[in-house]
């Protein structure tokens, strides 16, 4: 029985270049989630309980990978099916997907996705994961060269270009050291545009703490930027990546697509904590801030469909890697509260045409306290992570007077302030300050 196909609108980049928008010409707000092993790890059961539970918390994006790490290509799906045969050397081979008989490693894929487009999401599909390209670390193995990274690509695009749902991510966490490393992302991209997915958007996922723009900002085939701001210890700084992006030429969208992970280890070390709905939020709402065009949350059980607690990436063995299982994860506070961000930004009064803009902020905190803005013509925001006050240069946005309210991204909650003069600089003090009471300052033109 294959899934309803619910024909969701293509998506492209805005005429500023800054944004995502639908075919009619509507904005589309990215919030994403990571479900890295979606495809390789649940069953048709489970994979539609996960994309349910996402869609009723307003996701609208789930990045996910076809030949997943961390042995997605040698060991068996839920199903025991493996994605790729092996070619004359026993080397499994991405130019010869198994599409054999019975309900094939591909007809999961295919009914995912199409599950997920009639529940209104877009799937942000890696071909491959890093390591089957350049086994810096994992389990690998490599596998690609540029003749059979071009075949697949062209199979993957010949098969999936009636799917609108779909946005192509190269990469996987990997660099590109290398000549060979550079072609085989070229081919792969060709390729995937040869067999007809041109129509649908492509970008790449970066290593931890760099942008896709490091190597490949000026790539015809690179829509827009992903950056992964990663899971290091220490004040979120993801603001940085996106405004050195924002910043570069030719002009193109950009998004974290992989900040901190909620219940992730902080610096990868158990014994220093985890990251909190606190931390979550503040990567989010400092990188849309700062000029993104969306957002991805994730989580450190869900991305792996961990089905408990273990002490490693490899799952051999108990310990407080992995501190719980999927499903107890889809409800943590971080992955229910993201749905506020898109809110707030979808209300927004012409949101193609928001900036950046700190020049709002008359003298700035450094550190946990940094404060970052965003405004269109007729409306201003500024986000205070941990509450305290804000000196506010007026007059960057239209009128003589403004509204003033201040929105709780934990809640979604708004409390009004009142009405003031748009002019000189006006201090605002926030409702409550310290860890987890974080607000955004909200000036509307009246």
């Amino acid at each position: 029985m294959k899934a309803e196909n619910r024909r969701l609108q293509r998506l492209r980049v805005s005429e500023n270049r800054r944004f995502l928008i639908r075919e009619d010409g509507t904005p589309f707000f990215w919030l994403g989630d990571t479900a890295w092993n979606l495809f390789h790890k649940l069953s048709r059961e489970d994979a539609e309980l996960y994309l349910k539970k996402r869609a009723e918390q307003r996701f609208n994006v789930i990045q996910a990978v076809v030949l997943a790490e961390p042995d997605g290509v040698r060991s068996g799906n839920y199903y025991g099916r493996r994605p790729l045969k092996r070619n004359e050397h026993g080397r499994f081979d991405p130019a010869l997907p198994d599409t054999d008989e019975g309900y094939s490693y591909w007809d999961h894929v295919d009914h995912i996705i199409r599950k997920a487009s009639s529940l209104g999401l877009y799937i942000a599909l890696l071909p491959t994961w890093g390591d089957k390209f350049n086994q810096l670390s994992g389990r690998g193995p490599e596998i690609f060269t540029e003749d059979n990274a071009y075949s697949y690509g062209r199979w993957l695009g010949e098969r999936y270009k009636n799917d609108s749902n779909l946005i192509w991510v190269l990469g996987g966490d990997r660099p590109l050291q290398n000549r060979r490393h550079f072609a085989i992302i070229q081919a792969l991209a060709d390729g995937l545009k040869k067999g007809g997915g041109a129509a649908h958007l492509m970008t790449f996922h970066p290593k931890g703490s760099t942008s896709s723009s490091y190597h490949l900002h000026e790539e015809d085939w690179l829509d827009f930027n992903m950056t992964q701001s990663g899971h290091g210890d220490g004040v979120r700084d993801n603001y940085r990546l996106i405004k050195e992006d924002y910043a570069r030429l030719p002009v193109k969208p950009v998004l974290d697509s992989e900040p901190c992970y909620e219940d992730f280890p902080r610096g990868f070390q158990c014994e220093r904590g985890y990251f909190d709905e606190t931390d979550v939020r503040t990567a989010a709402y400092y990188a849309v801030f700062a000029g993104a065009c969306g957002h991805t949350y994730g989580h450190q059980s869900v991305w792996a469909m961990s089905d408990g607690m273990y002490g490693s990436f490899e799952m051999t063995g108990p310990g407080t890697f992995f501190i719980m299982d999927w499903k107890a994860a889809l409800d943590r506070p971080g992955a229910n509260q993201m749905q506020h961000l898109r809110a707030l930004m979808e209300a927004l009064e012409d949101p193609l045409s928001r900036i950046p803009d700190q020049g709002l902020i008359a003298d700035n905190f450094k550190g946990s306290n940094y404060r970052v803005a965003t405004r269109g013509e007729t409306y201003a925001m500024i986000y205070c992570p941990n509450g305290l006050f804000v000196h506010v240069v007026m007059g960057r946005i239209a009128g003589s007077k403004v509204r003033a309210s201040w929105f709780k991204p934990a809640n979604g909650m708004w409390s009004e302030l009142g009405f003031f003069d748009n002019l000189g600089i006006v201090t605002f003090t926030a409702p409550s300050s310290g860890r987890g009471n974080d607000w955004v300052l909200f000036l509307k033109s009246e």
